[in-house]
């Protein structure tokens, strides 16, 4: 398993510019990013032992991370 921060940007390299406007457009899309941003940060923080957790938080962070991606996803497609 690779221990990898998930960054948007690096995940959606095609929908930077798309990303940048709709964090200052849609508030809704901004609340996303930053939901989506801090749970990533707490699987990358757990994936390295830094916060370790149990498998079954582990998981449910895994669910919301991808949770909030696949939104992501759907507004950024609506939106190129």
């Amino acid at each position: 398993m690779s221990h990898v921060p998930h960054e948007l940007a690096e995940e959606f390299p095609e929908h930077a510019e798309v990303i940048h406007r709709l964090k200052g457009e849609n508030a809704h899309f901004a609340k996303l990013f930053d939901a989506y941003h801090e749970v990533n940060r707490a699987v990358h923080r757990a994936e390295t032992n830094v916060e370790p957790t149990g498998d079954a938080h582990m998981e449910e962070m895994r669910r919301e991370r991808m949770k909030l991606k696949d939104e992501i996803y759907g507004m950024l497609s609506a939106a190129s």
